[in-house]
């Protein structure tokens, strides 16, 4: 397998965390966790299936994949090259007028939300491309002429900073005080933009947290990130890995 990741043109950079090139020449299993961007995937050679909670599935040559909160397997057939645009945690919701939290724990074909003919024209153009390098050229020029009227919502891109800046372990009631904002509006700004609510998120960045942090004791895991009940956090990091801790950082690899 092969992977490459794309620094987005600055005018993308806003929404667009990075792209991600994968070719693999050969059939391969990927180990996924939730993470806290939407990803749009333009398959343009081969074939990708996805296993998660038992259902298996094959991806769409052009999909959006929502928020999740459990873990998956990506696998890859043999000869497969997919593009990915990971976009940015309030990013998404520059392209598309719909809900992002409409394609949370789903991936849904794109020419529900795009017109078929111009996916089909882009993967084409994908396929035919010389090199990666045009293939990127090719994504960020369909990407700026798809992006809307979009005015950013600061009190919702503050929110995201101090959930990641509390690791996810930050009380709504102390956020919304803050904010100025009862909790009804707020969740239902934050659902639009972000494609979950502020618990799942504030979920989803938690795990996150302490999956990504250095070697310590589960204990202390468990309690950096707030979680005082193990039980409680041993069922959770299940659901999020696929795995007990002591299971998971036996061999910690995961995309």
């Amino acid at each position: 397998m092969k992977m490459e990741r794309y620094l987005p043109a600055p005018a993308l950079r806003p929404f667009i965390k990075t792209f991600m090139i994968i070719e693999c020449d050969e059939s391969r299993t990927n180990y996924v966790v939730p993470d806290t961007g939407i990803v749009m995937a333009f398959r343009y050679k081969g074939k990708v299936s996805w296993l998660a909670d038992g259902v298996k599935g094959i991806f769409p040559a052009a999909a959006l994949t929502g928020l999740r909160k459990t873990h998956r397997s990506i696998l890859y057939d043999d000869n497969t090259a997919n593009l990915l645009v990971v976009f940015r945690e309030n990013g998404a919701a520059a392209f598309f007028r719909e809900p992002m939290n409409k394609v949370f724990g789903s991936n849904v074909p794109l020419e529900q939300l795009i017109p078929a003919h111009k996916l089909e024209t882009v993967i084409a153009r994908l396929e035919e491309a010389g090199n990666n390098e045009a293939r990127i050229a090719i994504m960020e020029n369909f990407l700026l002429n798809e992006k809307r009227e979009f005015q950013p919502d600061a009190l919702i891109e503050h929110a995201i900073i101090q959930i990641q800046s509390a690791g996810g372990d930050l009380r709504m009631k102390s956020l919304l005080k803050e904010l100025h904002i009862s909790q009804d509006p707020f969740e239902k700004r934050f659902r639009r933009i972000v494609g979950a609510t502020p618990k799942q998120f504030s979920t989803i960045t938690r795990l996150r947290n302490i999956i990504t942090q250095p070697a310590a004791s589960f204990t202390e895991k468990a309690y950096a990130a707030g979680y005082f009940d193990q039980a409680h956090f041993i069922k959770d990091f299940k659901a999020f890995t696929g795995k007990t801790p002591g299971e998971f950082y036996q061999s910690p690899n995961f995309w």
